[in-house]
């Protein structure tokens, strides 16, 4: 399976029968990341969690007393 990573553009292939493929196929909101791209994606955000400033922000989620 050809694959393109959304940032820069570039063209891979990946095999048809991984769990990956098989998630790009299935649920189109996937977006496939080169090797490059996922590693210097990963260290930024490593580095912006070590500032203390950085915040995920989490649903609230309303709990039902009857459950």
């Amino acid at each position: 399976m050809q694959v393109k990573c959304v940032i820069c553009d570039k063209i891979e292939e990946i095999d048809n029968d991984s769990l990956q493929a098989k998630r790009l196929r299935n649920r189109r909101i996937h977006m496939y990341l080169c090797t490059p791209c996922n590693e210097r994606i990963k260290e930024k955000t490593i580095l912006r969690h070590s500032t203390g400033k950085f915040q995920l922000f989490e649903e609230k989620k309303n709990e039902d007393e009857y459950i």
